[in-house]
């Protein structure tokens, strides 16, 4: 493997809001990124597709999910229809027709239902940048961070997504164009969109999203080079790897977790960071620890 690139840096805990902050707003929308922010993360965390104009779209699903969204009229999207409405079949008008938050999240009964449709990511890029300006409020210890997936596999090449190549490079082009690179984490389960970002830009921070119990030497051997991160479901995760990945200069910064419990102690185990669906309960077990100290 080649060496790794020092990514974005990193002096603090790195709490990450998960899909902004899912268990209050609707996941991946403005409303729930901006909320994280005034939560005080230090990174937020979503996920990309592509649609029809080849524009980068903040989504978890590649299509409209018949959990949370709904059609123009009201009409709910059915599990028989959902895969055929395709983000990468859509226009931005089209994308912009769908409600995805009016109904809530059957899993997370506290979030708040409001009606959002998902945004372009630079659409997300502005309201973040106007929203800073407005308030002041950066992020947990400065400049807002943020932790873009690449939603891609090799079997829905050119059905859910672009080829991963032209995937990787919409998603850099914008990172250019609004000046965040140095502020931005590529993460993904496809090691090839990694591959493909890492061509592009070698000191750009990558992290490899892992939820397979191989391990991670098994896991980094996937790769060509070493990841600036190492993304594991945080039920995988025991100290021994966490030293592991520290011995080769790999920040650990598991998903998704929401308890109390669990984040203390895998705070004490030494993960770099972590993600959650709950970012007010990440900052008040941090805190805690804080006054512990």
């Amino acid at each position: 493997m080649s060496g790794q690139g020092p990514g974005v840096r990193q002096a603090v805990f790195d709490l990450q809001g998960h899909r902004g902050a899912r268990g209050l707003l609707p996941e991946n929308t403005i409303p729930a990124f901006l909320r994280a922010l005034d939560l005080g993360v230090t990174t937020l965390e979503m996920d990309t597709v592509i649609n029809a104009e080849g524009h980068v779209v903040v989504s978890h699903e590649p299509w409209m999910s018949a959990r949370i969204c709904s059609h123009r009229d009201g009409r709910m999207v059915t599990e028989d229809e959902q895969r055929n409405l395709r983000i990468f079949m859509m226009s931005d008008l089209e994308l912009a027709a769908f409600d995805c938050g009016n109904r809530g999240h059957p899993d997370f009964p506290r979030q708040q239902p409001m009606p959002v449709a998902k945004p372009l990511l630079r659409e997300v890029f502005l309201a973040v940048a106007r929203h800073s300006d407005a308030t002041g409020c950066r992020a947990g210890f400065g400049p807002v961070l943020f932790n873009i997936e690449i939603k891609s596999r090799p079997e829905t090449d050119g059905i859910l997504h672009p080829e991963v190549f032209e995937f990787a490079r919409a998603l850099y082009n914008l990172l250019q164009e609004f000046e965040v690179l140095e502020r931005t984490t590529i993460q993904s389960f496809d090691v090839r969109a990694l591959e493909a970002v890492h061509k592009m830009n070698p000191q750009l921070s990558t992290s490899l999203i892992v939820d397979n119990q191989q391990g991670l030497l098994t896991n980094l051997k996937r790769l060509s080079f070493i990841p600036s991160i190492y993304s594991p479901h945080f039920e995988l995760l025991d100290r021994q790897q966490i030293d592991a990945a520290h011995a080769q200069n790999i920040r650990v910064i598991p998903w998704t977790i929401n308890d109390e419990r669990t984040m203390r102690k895998l705070i004490g185990m030494g993960i770099d960071g972590l993600i959650t669906d709950y970012p007010e309960l990440g900052m008040e077990v941090l805190a805690s620890i804080q006054d512990d100290r």
